[in-house]
């Protein structure tokens, strides 16, 4: 039975919370399937089922939206770095590290085809404070530091260290990609552990 008019009400709106959410995965998926100049915001409004000017209620921009992704995607990678971290104890120091290790390997072979889109599709100019000041560099800075402090390895420059490895750690799975259609994910994460451990003279 067909509940009367009056008991059911007008249509309930989404909260702007979850409309976002989904406005940011419509053009996440579009990015990466079409390539993010070839995507329109008519596109991405009609995948998310908004009208065009809810998209301008959320994003001034394309570019807005892009950068949006962007924040998601590091914002999603430092919570699952940390919770990884937090699963291992909080004195486990070398546990950590190669828990961190592990965990963004896998996470940027996971998904490296979107990382690639919404971070290099767009030729940018060259930033060299963006390259050595981001979030995940401060969090191996941090953990870098906190073991140093508590003997487990050696860093007179934590933050210096932490950016040093971050861009080699980049490199070096980068390169596996470029090498091979599929990664050996056990050696290669062996192989950047080996080298940080012994880079920090780890006990």
């Amino acid at each position: 039975m067909t509940a009367p008019a009056k008991a059911r009400g007008r249509p309930r709106t989404k909260p702007a919370e979850l409309r976002r959410e989904e406005l940011l995965d419509a053009g996440q998926r579009l990015f990466v399937e079409k390539g993010i100049g070839a995507t329109s915001i008519d596109e991405i409004a009609t995948a998310a089922q908004v009208a065009k000017g809810t998209f301008y209620l959320y994003f001034p921009s394309k570019e807005a939206l892009l950068h949006a992704i962007q924040e998601r995607f590091v914002s999603s990678f430092l919570q699952r770095l940390e919770q990884a971290m937090d699963r291992c104890g909080p004195e486990r120091w070398r546990l950590r590290l190669q828990t961190w290790i592990k965990t963004l390997i896998e996470g940027y072979l996971d998904q490296v085809r979107v990382h690639d889109v919404i971070f290099h599709e767009i030729h940018q100019e060259y930033d060299r404070h963006s390259m050595s000041n981001n979030e995940v560099i401060d969090q191996l800075a941090a953990l870098i530091g906190e073991g140093a402090r508590a003997g487990a390895w050696t860093s007179e420059e934590p933050r210096t260290t932490a950016i040093l490895f971050f861009h080699a750690l980049h490199g070096g799975v980068d390169a596996a990609i470029a090498d091979s259609k599929k990664v050996n994910r056990a050696k290669l994460i062996r192989s950047i552990t080996t080298f940080i451990e012994r880079a920090l003279a780890a006990k």
